[in-house]
């Protein structure tokens, strides 16, 4: 694929091949493509935000709050969206989020005359199934970097006055800064090459990058160009790595 990026045509059939560069002046050439990119990249951020959030939350709750069979069996639901089919996931979004979906109903049950809160095909939406699908990574890495805390620590702030947002300020956050930093770099690189997710739940607003080099794949057979596209975000994946390298070989140690 790396070969196929810089020819000037998909080698299949009679086209005369030839080498180029153009492939990845794309960005200038058709700067509509830098909006597409920031889509990726703001749909990408919201979504690593949001399962900060509440994966940290979730984590630490079960790190601390839990305990014996209560903690495996939670566990154990954190990890079911990895065990079911991601399109059968995201299309079950569809029913739920849908204008007079599931949504609509639980809402009317209680108050009959609710405007609809249906916000399929939306930038919303496209976040809310990214997040679904790849929060388990966000509890799992924050899990991990939480339960090597010893408690005492937590004790020993709590008997010298520390109020609770003192003790998630300055210790718990700080020490699992490792975990939090690995589930964001698991996260956020797959969340703006993905295409699935934006283009069920997105419809026409869900144009992303990873949606563009899959019609370029599969639509408008120029392999060149989705090549060129695929290895242009991997450069953006590798300098994320580089960035973060040290928290993660921080994170490897513990």
């Amino acid at each position: 694929m790396f070969g196929f990026s810089f020819l000037t045509a998909t080698p299949m059939g009679n086209k005369e091949i030839g080498f180029t560069l153009k492939n990845y002046r794309v960005f200038a050439d058709q700067p509509y493509l830098l909006g597409v990119a920031w889509t990726s990249l703001s749909i990408g951020l919201w979504t690593t935000a949001i399962s900060a959030v509440v994966g940290f939350l979730a984590a630490l709750a079960l790190a601390k709050a839990t305990a014996g069979r209560v903690r495996e069996t939670l566990l154990i639901l954190i990890l079911l969206p990895f065990w079911t089919n991601g399109l059968v996931r995201v299309f079950s979004w569809t029913m739920v989020i849908r204008e007079g979906g599931f949504l609509d109903w639980m809402v009317r049950s209680v108050w009959a005359d609710a405007p609809s809160l249906g916000f399929l095909y939306s930038q919303p939406a496209i976040v809310l199934g990214l997040v679904h699908g790849y929060l388990p990574y966000m509890v799992l890495t924050c899990y991990i970097a939480l339960v090597s805390i010893d408690d005492a620590v937590i004790e020993a702030a709590a008997s010298l006055g520390a109020r609770w947002w003192t003790i998630l300020a300055r210790i718990l956050i700080p020490m699992a800064m490792p975990g939090l930093v690995s589930g964001a770099v698991l996260i956020f690189v797959p969340v703006i090459g993905s295409f699935m997710e934006p283009r069920i739940l997105g419809g026409t607003v869900g144009v992303t990058l990873g949606t563009v080099i899959e019609d370029q794949f599969t639509q408008a057979f120029n392999w060149p160009l989705g090549a060129a596209l695929s290895f242009t975000i991997l450069a953006v994946v590798l300098a994320v790595f580089a960035t973060f390298s040290g928290v993660l070989r921080r994170s490897a140690t513990i």
